[in-house]
């Protein structure tokens, strides 16, 4: 009796691992999908999150001279998160199962 399998599936993950892994770098607005944004926070994007901060963000230089401590109070007191660094990291995880499932 001969049996076939259909091994599509872990061929579609298998290239999905390896465009994960060539990427070198992801945008902040990808990782911050609407998505994921409105299920860790009560905004449904990082735009309308930035816009209710007390922080005028109008550029990436802007975003990059927001003191870090009070950012965090930020994120922590808006989202599931108790900083940045946790919602940058809980944002990537969930950007690379998405990736991962791709297609599947």
């Amino acid at each position: 009796m001969s049996t076939k399998t259909d091994m599509s599936g872990l061929k579609k993950l298998s290239k999905n691992l390896e465009e994960l892994g060539n990427k070198k770098s992801i945008r902040l607005y990808e990782l911050m999908s609407d998505n994921f944004i409105s299920k860790h926070s009560k905004y449904k994007n990082f735009d309308e999150l930035l816009s209710s901060s007390p922080f005028t963000v109008e550029t990436a230089e802007d975003f990059k001279v927001i003191p870090d401590d009070e950012w965090d109070s930020f994120i922590n007191q808006n989202t599931g998160y108790d900083s940045w660094k946790e919602m940058q990291v809980k944002a990537f995880e969930y950007y690379a199962k998405k990736q991962i499932e791709k297609g599947l």
